[in-house]
């Protein structure tokens, strides 16, 4: 089984995966952008934010994508159990944002990347307002999450949209929960 843990900055996806592989030891842990040598390259270059061009960053993410899946998810996808940091969502969430390409393109080139192979399951860390600015006055921000809470809120409905775009099931789950009821609410959605 694929899925992929989305949400945006702080959500507590880190925590959540790693959680979650304690209950599935052959799990392939991965992440987009950056789950190959290519993909750590272009994550450094996107978190950066050096790309001026929104459709430049657009792409770069398809880059990244188009080789996740071919050397990490297509080769194990029927025989192992994959839980990714990120996926095919959040790149269609970031790019609706920009603006800058229409909703059919951004599906088209991302069913090109992926060859039309996306998570079973997406599980959304969902954050309220108030909880993001907490947790992201708690830290150092990199390029994206400079953009700033209305940005990245902006981000979790694009989330949202984004499965609906692409017909994958959403399970949003509140990640102001106890990191335990998150986990175990995780867990009850991959089994059923």
């Amino acid at each position: 089984m694929y899925i992929a843990i989305e949400g945006i900055d702080t959500a507590g996806k880190s925590t959540q995966i790693e959680a979650v592989a304690k209950h599935f030891p052959d799990a392939l842990v991965t992440k987009e952008p950056g789950g190959t040598e290519i993909g750590k390259e272009i994550r450094e270059i996107v978190l950066s934010a050096k790309a001026q061009s929104k459709k430049a960053e657009f792409l770069l993410f398809l880059a990244d994508r188009a080789e996740h899946m071919s050397e990490i998810i297509m080769p194990n996808i029927e025989s192992k159990m994959i839980i990714s940091d990120r996926s095919v969502v959040s790149g269609v969430a970031y790019a609706l944002i920009q603006s800058e390409i229409s909703e059919t393109a951004i599906v088209h080139m991302n069913r090109f990347a992926t060859d039309g192979v996306y998570p079973k399951k997406v599980f959304l860390l969902k954050l309220t307002k108030k909880e993001l600015e907490f947790r992201l006055s708690q830290k150092k921000l990199d390029g994206i999450e400079l953009r700033g809470v209305e940005y990245l809120m902006g981000i979790q409905e694009a989330i949202i949209k984004a499965t609906e775009l692409l017909k994958i099931e959403l399970v949003a789950i509140d990640a102001t929960l106890s990191r335990e009821d998150i986990t175990n609410k995780i867990l009850d959605n991959i089994n059923t």
